[in-house]
C-alpha cells in the first residue's frame, strides 16, 4: 500500500467531517443568508458550527470569522489590521507567505530566526515601537514543525509596542497542540480545516475584542461585515466536526504519531550518510511538532528524490506545498542558515491522524534506497 507523508500541505478528510458533511452536499442546500426554511435550516448549521469552533479555539462564537482557508485568514490579519490602523507590520523570517509577503510588501520588518527556527527574541524587541500595529508569529511552522515562544513573544510585544496586536498562524499547530491554551494571549489567531481532517476551501480567523481589523473582501456584509460573501457553510459544519474530533484524539494522536515520526527520523538517520535533521540539536524533538520530520540530504536533488518516492509510493514534499517545484531554496531554511547546496537536498515527510506503521515502514524501505540510487547515479546539481 502507498505512504501518504505530505499531512502538511493536507491531510485526508475524517470521517466525522465527511459525515457532517454529506447532507449539506445533497438536500440541505439553502443560502443562510435567506429568510425560507432552507436558509434557516443552513442558518442553524452555521451558527452550530460556529459555536463548536470557538469551544475548541478557545474563544467566542462572535470572535469566529470563516475564511476561504489559511491563507485568506493570514492576509485578513495583516491586511486589515494595516487598513484599519496603519502602521508598521512585523512577523518572524520564517512566516509562511501568506504573512510574510503582505509584511514585506507592506515595508513591514522582518526578524531572524537562530539555527533552530526559534525567533530572536532580542531582534524582535529592536524591531518594536510605538509605531508597530501588527506582530505576527506563528505558532508551528509549515516547513519544519518548530513551535515558538508565543507567551515571551506577546509580553515582549506588550511591552516595547502596547498598541500592537498580535497575531499567530496556528494552522499547523492545531492537529498537535491545544490552541486555546497555547494562543489564549494572541489577538488573532488563524487555521485551515484541511490540515485537520476538514475540507479544503475552509478556515477561520479569531479576532478577539480590541483587535481592530478591517474587511479585505467587501459586499454583502456577511460575518458581522468582517468578511463579504456567501457563508461555505457545508465547509465551516465539516470544519467544526473535524476540529472536535481532533480535540478529542489529541492526546492519543500526538503519543501514537511522535513515536512513528521518531522511529522513522531514527530509522533514516541511520540508513542515509551525512542526512541532516533539520532544527534539531542532539536528537532532541520536543520544540516540534509530532508530525514534522524535515530532512537535508547532500548529494542528492529534491526534484529527483520526489520522483522516486512517488514511483515507490511514497508521497512527501521538499519543503511548503506553496514552494515545492521552486528552483529556489526555501526562505525557512536559509532564514536558518543552511547552507544553499545542503537545502538543495531538502525533504518534508509529514504524518497525520491516519499515519500507520505500515506507511513508516515503506518509507524506511524507500527513502535510502532512492537516495542510493541518486547519489550512485551523479545527479547534477
Amino acid at each position: 500500500m502507498p505512504a501518504y507523508l505530505d499531512h502538511a500541505a493536507s491531510t485526508p478528510v475524517r470521517p466525522e467531517a465527511a459525515a457532517a458533511a454529506l447532507p449539506f452536499l445533497t438536500d440541505l442546500h439553502g443560502n443562510p443568508t435567506a429568510a425560507h426554511a432552507w436558509g434557516r435550516q443552513a442558518r442553524r448549521a452555521l451558527d452550530d458550527a460556529r459555536d463548536d469552533l470557538a469551544e475548541v479555539l478557545g474563544a467566542r462564537p462572535g470572535e469566529v470569522v470563516f475564511t476561504s482557508g489559511g491563507t485568506e485568514a493570514d492576509n485578513q490579519a495583516i491586511a486589515g489590521v494595516l487598513a484599519a490602523r496603519g502602521g508598521v507590520a512585523v512577523c518572524s523570517a520564517i512566516e509562511h507567505h501568506a504573512v510574510l509577503e503582505p509584511v514585506e510588501r507592506s515595508g513591514g520588518r522582518v526578524v531572524r530566526v537562530d539555527h533552530r527556527g526559534t525567533i530572536d527574541l532580542d531582534a524582535l524587541r529592536d524591531a518594536l515601537d510605538p509605531g508597530v500595529t501588527v506582530v505576527s508569529v506563528m505558532l508551528a511552522n509549515n516547513e519544519i514543525g518548530v513551535l515558538q515562544r508565543l507567551d515571551e513573544v506577546v509580553e515582549i510585544v506588550r511591552i516595547h509596542a502596547p498598541g500592537a496586536v498580535v497575531h499567530t498562524d496556528a494552522v499547523q499547530a492545531f492537529p498537535w497542540i491545544d490552541v486555546a491554551d497555547a494562543a489564549a494571549a494572541a489577538d488573532l489567531v488563524s487555521v485551515s480545516a484541511h490540515k485537520f481532517g476538514g475540507l479544503k476551501g475552509s478556515g477561520a480567523l479569531v479576532v478577539r475584542p480590541g483587535a481592530a481589523v478591517a474587511p479585505i473582501l467587501r459586499g454583502g456584509g456577511q460575518e458581522r461585515d468582517r468578511r463579504s460573501g456567501t457563508p461555505n457553510v457545508v465547509g465551516a459544519v465539516a470544519m467544526a466536526a473535524a476540529a472536535r474530533a481532533t480535540h478529542d484524539h489529541r492526546k492519543a494522536t500526538v503519543e501514537r504519531v511522535s513515536a512513528l515520526r521518531d522511529r522513522l527520523a531514527d530509522g533514516l538517520l541511520a540508513a542515509v550518510p551525512d542526512a541532516v535533521e533539520t532544527a534539531v540539536a542532539g536528537g532532541d524533538r520536543s520544540r516540534k511538532v509530532a508530525g514534522s520530520l524535515h530532512l537535508c540530504v547532500p548529494g542528492v536533488e529534491s526534484e529527483a528524490l520526489l520522483f522516486l518516492l512517488d514511483q515507490a509510493g511514497v508521497a512527501a514534499s521538499a519543503a511548503a506545498s506553496c514552494a515545492s517545484g521552486a528552483l529556489d531554496p526555501s526562505h525557512v531554511l536559509a532564514a536558518l542558515g543552511c547552507d544553499r547546496a545542503l537545502a538543495g537536498g531538502s525533504l518534508r515527510l509529514s504524518l497525520g491522524w491516519n499515519t500507520t506503521a505500515a506507511d513508516v515502514d515503506l518509507a524506511l524501505q524507500v527513502v535510502p534506497a532512492a537516495v542510493a540510487r541518486l547519489r550512485a547515479a551523479g545527479v547534477p546539481r
